[in-house]
């Protein structure tokens, strides 16, 4: 099975400080779900950050979609990112734009043709029971709908990989369901590689997934 990530002697730190994720080793193969869990402070977000490149390992190798992130040009990063759909905890939403603009967005930047494009935010705003909103903004949303909306515009690009940053942390349990129900749903049904950070895995998942737990810089797998 093809790996989607590999980290060999992966280190992770902000300028000369201490790392935080210190020569970790682990993989992860494609269409696999992954939950990484660990204390407050432990490097789950750290961690998720390098994932899409937005922090440089300071130590070792970290190649995710096929690229290496240690060494990565800026148009290779940005080739990579139009393949990656990311769930924010603060949902990262447009302000200025419509919930359906905001998630047009990773369609625009892909190149995706008007008509499909259309089509595609009509099918997931149904999909995230916000159909009747696709007019208004974010700030007229609450935070579920709004956690929602995030969701869609991860999915909309038919990604190879979403990496979800506490992705129900503030929700009602009705938004956190159906995020839930839609990250399951990508893995299984379009065989999208998911990795989640989150304290709490949910009882109601009903696949196989890999968990993934951090303590003072190392990372092992649960069983």
């Amino acid at each position: 099975m093809d790996k989607v990530i590999i980290a060999d002697n992966l280190s992770l730190s902000y300028s000369n400080d201490e790392a935080i994720i210190n020569k970790v080793n682990f993989s992860v193969n494609s269409g696999s779900f992954v939950f990484i869990t660990g204390a407050s402070g432990s490097g789950k977000s750290t961690l998720l950050k390098s994932l899409y490149g937005a922090l440089k390992p300071a130590q070792g190798s970290l190649i995710v979609g096929g690229v290496e992130l240690s060494s990565v040009s800026r148009s290779k990063l940005n080739f990579l990112r139009r393949h990656i759909g990311i769930v924010f905890q603060d949902y990262k939403l447009v302000k200025e734009w419509t919930i359906e603009k905001n998630i047009m967005l990773p369609l625009i930047i892909n190149g995706y043709e008007k008509n499909v494009t259309k089509n595609q935010v009509d099918s997931l705003l149904k999909h995230v029971r916000l159909k009747h909103q696709s007019g208004k903004y974010p700030q007229e949303l609450s935070g579920g709908e709004q956690q929602r909306v995030a969701m869609a515009r991860a999915l909309s690009h038919n990604p190879i990989l979403i990496l979800a940053d506490e992705p129900t942390g503030n929700l009602d349990d009705y938004s956190s369901g159906l995020i839930w129900s839609l990250l399951e749903g990508a893995n299984t049904q379009l065989n999208t590689t998911v990795i989640v950070v989150t304290h709490h895995i949910p009882q109601t998942m009903n696949i196989d997934y890999k968990h993934f737990h951090i303590e003072y810089g190392s990372i092992h797998e649960v069983n």
